[in-house]
């Protein structure tokens, strides 16, 4: 089993269902066992067009799939939820995104490891830090990264994923 990470987010439709429908199809995907979950942070987009407000949070657990094969599974989750690709950066149904595998370096046309960005994401970093206080994006300390992240426009929610068994 290797380990993994992964954000998600929306800001069009029911946000908090599209990120539990993510959790959902995470929790039902073979090979894959969640471990941990956010909790839910209402964030300012990043880049891009002007847009709503994002739900975000953070998956960690342990993947018998290579990198490629859990994009492709979460590819199919986001498109479950009509995620559509029509601009960069753009108001999105539903966004996983794999943050980490592990100690795995990958780069090809469509999947990047570690995250190419994650490190200058306080939407990613601060959930992150939630579910593993000691948590490393390649060879940053997550802690160390949200000490220096402004935190401005990210704040937290009262709503949690239900992971069944998992306390938020």
């Amino acid at each position: 089993m290797n380990p993994f990470v992964v954000s998600v987010g929306a800001n069009l439709g029911d946000r908090a269902a599209a990120l539990q429908g993510a959790l959902d199809g995470l929790m039902a995907t073979p090979g894959v066992t969640v471990t941990a979950v956010s909790r839910v942070y209402e964030t300012d987009p990043v880049g891009g067009p002007e847009q709503p407000a994002y739900l975000n949070a953070v998956v960690a657990g342990e993947t018998t799939l290579k990198p490629h094969e859990l994009l492709t599974c979460a590819q199919a989750i986001e498109s479950d939820w009509h995620r559509t690709r029509e601009v960069r950066w753009g108001p999105r149904t539903l966004d996983i995104d794999i943050i980490t595998m592990g100690t795995a370096k990958v780069t090809s046309e469509v999947l990047t490891l570690p995250h190419p960005r994650a490190h200058e994401r306080a939407f990613v970093c601060r959930p992150l830090l939630d579910v593993d206080p000691s948590a490393r994006i390649g060879d940053q300390s997550v802690a160390d990264l949200v000490s220096t992240l402004s935190m401005d426009g990210v704040r937290p929610t009262d709503l949690a994923l239900d992971a069944g068994w998992l306390e938020p």
